[in-house]
């Protein structure tokens, strides 16, 4: 889930987004490690079938969906760009918190996040610029700094879910009697955050209008709904257990919007493009949610 603003040439940083954020995410994240056991990661070690067929899902699947709508649906250029952008973006920590809230295989999500933030590094950039050759016969130069990336994810994901994991380690009935609290504190936490950057850091950004949203809303809900879907489905036929179907299913559902958005705003430039991911963001973490929830429950 993300609130954002965007400008038609980049986006805006505070000290709010570029230090919070940073730290509500890295608590989050501890949060989640809380709920992860030893055995839980011998488990991705020893069946990587799980977390292969969920980078497949959301690596593969996905933009493949992404591409699918925009040229069925005949959309403009820059929204089509947006929607295949939202696509190549992995969820972060915003998904594997979803994941905890319907109790399904957080240390799963947590694997998938770290594996395809690191080559997201290098696949944004070539999908991107090919999205924007195909639908507006316009290049850019893209690039992510890959220092940069793995420091983030170090500090954001790998430390300290590593550190939640030795507390439930060494204290485990703390980490349980901490568990079922934290289902409802976190989420408050990521919205808090959120609303943070959304009323605080408007600075000179340009509001996404009603008609903007409207016109956008079905091809991002459908992208989201058929990514859900396919999460689901596709990793049945590779025999995964239905745990984890929900947790590749939630994975690949929800997207990184604040990714997006620095890339279409940041890197590319393009408001529209920007907007697409505004738009996303503003439902995906709910219907993430019920998803996960419903087919966890039913399915």
């Amino acid at each position: 889930m993300v609130v954002v603003t965007a400008s038609t040439t980049r986006m805006d940083t505070t000290a709010f987004s570029d230090i919070f954020l940073p730290i509500t995410l890295a608590v989050i994240t501890f949060g989640l490690g809380l709920s992860i056991t030893f055995q839980d990661i011998r488990n991705i070690v020893l069946l990587p079938r799980n977390i292969i067929v969920g980078l497949l899902s959301q690596m593969l699947a996905l933009p493949i969906i992404a591409f699918g709508i925009a040229f069925v649906s005949g959309i403009e250029g820059a929204v089509a760009v947006g929607l295949i952008l939202i696509s190549i973006c992995p969820g972060g920590a915003t998904s594997n918190l979803v994941n905890f809230m319907v109790r399904a295989n957080v240390a799963l999500s947590l694997s998938i996040t770290v594996v395809n933030s690191l080559i997201t590094i290098f696949t944004i950039p070539l999908i991107a610029q090919l999205a924007l050759n195909v639908f507006m016969k316009q290049e850019a130069h893209i690039q992510l700094s890959f220092t940069e990336a793995v420091w983030n994810i170090f500090r954001v994901t790998i430390l300290p879910a590593t550190a939640g994991i030795l507390v439930r380690h060494f204290r485990e009935k703390l980490a349980s009697r901490l568990e079922d609290p934290l289902r409802y504190i976190l989420p408050i936490l990521l919205l808090l955050v959120y609303s943070g950057v959304l009323f605080l850091e408007k600075g000179g950004g340009q509001q996404i209008t009603i008609g903007d949203f409207l016109r956008i809303l079905p091809y991002t809900l459908i992208l989201n709904v058929l990514a859900m879907l396919a999460g689901l489905y596709l990793p049945r036929l590779a025999g995964l257990k239905r745990i984890n179907r929900v947790t590749i299913a939630v994975e690949v559902g929800l997207q990184n919007s604040t990714l997006a958005i620095y890339v279409a705003g940041s890197l590319i430039g393009n408001y529209t493009i920007a907007t697409v991911a505004v738009v996303y963001g503003s439902f995906s973490f709910f219907t993430a949610w019920a998803f996960g929830y419903l087919s966890k429950k039913y399915l």
